[in-house]
């Protein structure tokens, strides 16, 4: 399986073009900069037209209107919103974790982790500043998913492998919000 990671596009998304192919792209968040409606509505037609068999994003920080939401209506079948809960692909269980919201829920059985923020101490500093949660952090080594997907970090984008976990921070965009980075290809043999 082929997974596309991306994060923190901050409304940016159009500018991302010639993309690898992948069978799963996942955006751990910040899909908005203000986090209007207009903005979720722009970002979700362009993730719509993407031409990936299946789509996984959550909130972040700025996506403030969906906060609190537990759906989005229509979406297509093959785009998943995990606010909070988990969806299986190809025998791989994915859960994703809404912006500042409890760790406690994410399965034991769980492959991959999806969330905005970074474990503490984890590709988590921007600006001198680690912005990484401790709770997540120890739920993550608790459930020892293959992958955990994150931003938020802008600065500290990459991938680094702890305990047979491999942890990649995609934050597309650097701190004076330029877009200079491209997403994250992962192959994973099932």
């Amino acid at each position: 399986m082929k997974i596309l990671h991306l994060s923190d596009t901050h409304g940016l998304h159009h500018r991302l073009d010639d993309m690898p192919e992948a069978d799963v792209i996942v955006h751990s968040g910040d899909i908005s900069n203000s986090g209007t409606e207009e903005e979720v509505l722009d970002f979700l037609n362009w993730f719509i037209e993407l031409p990936y068999p299946h789509k996984i994003f959550v909130t972040g920080n700025h996506d403030l209107c969906l906060w609190e939401a537990e759906g989005i209506e229509d979406l297509p079948g093959n785009i998943h919103f995990l606010q909070d809960k988990g969806v299986e692909i190809g025998g791989v269980k994915f859960f994703g974790i809404a912006y500042n919201h409890s760790e406690a829920m994410i399965p034991a059985d769980t492959d991959i982790v999806v969330t905005h923020e970074p474990p503490v101490m984890i590709l988590d500093q921007s600006s001198g500043i680690h912005w990484g949660n401790t709770p997540l952090r120890n739920r993550i080594f608790e459930v020892s998913p293959k992958y955990h997907l994150f931003g938020h970090a802008h600065q500290d984008y990459g991938t680094v492998e702890q305990e047979g976990i491999i942890f990649s921070n995609a934050a597309l965009l650097d701190d004076m919000n330029r877009l200079v980075r491209m997403p994250r290809l992962f192959s994973w043999d099932i």
